[in-house]
């Protein structure tokens, strides 16, 4: 068989699985059709208006003849959920909070892969639920020390946020502005919302806040920081630890890592970085009890 004959039968099969793969997509179009014939939720979206319509006529009437009667108006219902933006009337302040969590059961720090639960998630569900909040992300100063990935638990994380406050006078009492309140001291400032407790008290049991302190406005949780300590355990048997550090001592000094990031060009402008140190040890932990310890999940 010749080179173009074997070319054409190629071309011709390429040309069937087309064939079939459209009529596989007109088989689902066609089903897809016949449920969207079949579905009322026009019908809905247009007696919803008339709906809400005639019930705000109801409410007015009966407030206007309420006021005749009373010459007072009715309380308008709350509205479900939290909007930050009544809270404005609060005085705030700008403070940095240090987190622990452990990691197994989430899908990383950041809430932005929109995966759930993750930590950023949960800690802003609490501070919503506890109002302390004022504003959205861009209007409290949002910042985080850094992401870390799925399963992977922290000691030592940053954020830093503007949050609600008791005290009127913020600048006065920021005059201490990076000395941190640590959970359960008795150096709580007075008057202060007590930030550690409030925030613990709704937090799941593998996030805790254990300290926060005051910052000034131009801090960032991200560009303040002056180093991170990582620490990595490796599960695995029989590993050639004089090898390995060998090779991670090869990283120590100042090294571009660009190749090893994702770009931010708009909030990064240099990809150099300095390790400090980098060690490789045996980790072999020991338990003594009077009996087994078990594990249950």
């Amino acid at each position: 068989m010749t080179e173009g004959a074997e070319e054409v039968i190629n071309l011709r099969s390429q040309i069937t699985c087309l064939q079939n793969r459209v009529r596989e997509l007109e088989e689902e179009n066609a089903k897809f059709s016949s449920r969207l014939s079949s579905c009322r939720c026009n019908e809905l979206q247009e007696k919803m208006p008339r709906e809400k319509s005639e019930n705000l006529g109801e409410e007015r009437g009966e407030m206007n003849s309420g006021s005749k009667r009373s010459g007072r108006k009715k309380a308008t219902r709350k509205t479900p959920g939290y909007d930050t933006r009544i809270m404005n009337h609060h005085p705030r302040r700008y403070v940095a909070l240090k987190v622990m969590y452990f990691g197994q059961r989430f899908y990383g720090f950041s809430q932005e892969a929109q995966m759930d639960p993750s930590i950023e998630s949960e800690i802003f569900k609490a501070l919503e639920t506890t109002r302390l909040l004022i504003g959205d992300k861009k209007e409290i100063q949002y910042s985080r020390c850094g992401r870390t990935d799925k399963g992977v638990s922290a000691f030592g994380q940053v954020i830093a946020l503007y949050l609600r406050s008791k005290l009127k006078d913020i600048d006065a009492h920021n005059k201490h502005s990076g000395e941190t309140v640590p959970e359960e001291q008795d150096g709580q400032p007075e008057g202060e919302i007590d930030y550690v407790r409030v925030l613990n008290g709704v937090l799941p049991k593998d996030i805790r806040i254990v300290g926060w302190c005051p910052v000034s406005s131009d801090f960032s949780a991200r560009f303040s920081c002056l180093s991170r300590e990582y620490k990595y355990f490796f599960w695995g048997d029989n590993l050639n630890l004089s090898v390995m550090e060998t090779a991670g001592k090869k990283l120590i000094g100042e090294h571009d890592f660009r190749n090893f990031c994702k770009m931010d060009a708009l909030n990064v402008h240099t990809y150099r970085r300095n390790v400090m140190s980098f060690k490789i040890s045996p980790c072999d932990m020991r338990f003594e009890g009077t009996s087994t310890l078990c594990y249950k999940n």
